[in-house]
């Protein structure tokens, strides 16, 4: 398989995700799942996604749809890439084992789909938070922990964002 090949097969749909995090799991490798936009890639996503890589032996990455940005209301001209362009990019990160696109709000149906074992979200959220209405509160972070698995609050790396990236671009 040519290295093109082999990158743009870590791409991949919710039914082959949720075999491949099985068969993962039966040979008793613990999956991590993230999720995010990840828009522009910066030194602060690579950072972030590395050390969440290094919670467990395989990391999948869900990222929002093109719909899904705007439904967040990230601002008016996101997402800057398309959602493919930012899979693609996400599926080049050695550490990246497997992406996949969400097209909902949350990326709660994934993780109910999935059944990782460690959950990785960035330090503005708070594994302990129980109250799902609260901005702190990690999605699906009860469904990691009641079977067992651990939630993370991962730090960011300072000075590094897509807003504050698009913000100087726009100077």
């Amino acid at each position: 398989m040519s290295r093109l090949a082999a990158l743009t097969h870590k791409i991949t749909e919710l039914e082959q995700a949720k075999r491949l995090v099985g068969i993962w799991q039966m040979k008793g490798q613990k999956v991590v799942f993230t999720n995010g936009c990840f828009d522009i890639l910066h030194k602060g996503h690579v950072a972030y996604l590395a050390k969440a890589a290094a919670l467990g032996d395989r990391l999948v990455v869900a990222i929002n749809t093109d719909s899904s940005v705007r439904q967040l209301e990230k601002g008016t001209n996101r997402p800057i890439n398309s959602e493919d362009a930012r899979a693609f990019v996400l599926a080049g990160l050695g550490f990246v084992d497997m992406v996949l696109l969400f097209d909902e709000n949350t990326p709660l149906a994934v993780i109910e789909a999935l059944q990782p074992d460690i959950l990785a979200k960035g330090a503005d959220y708070d594994p302990l938070e129980k109250d799902a209405t609260s901005k702190k509160y990690i999605v699906g972070s009860d469904i990691i922990l009641k079977k067992g698995g651990t939630v993370h609050a991962i730090e960011f790396e300072d000075g590094f964002s897509t807003t504050a990236t698009i913000e100087k671009i726009n100077q």
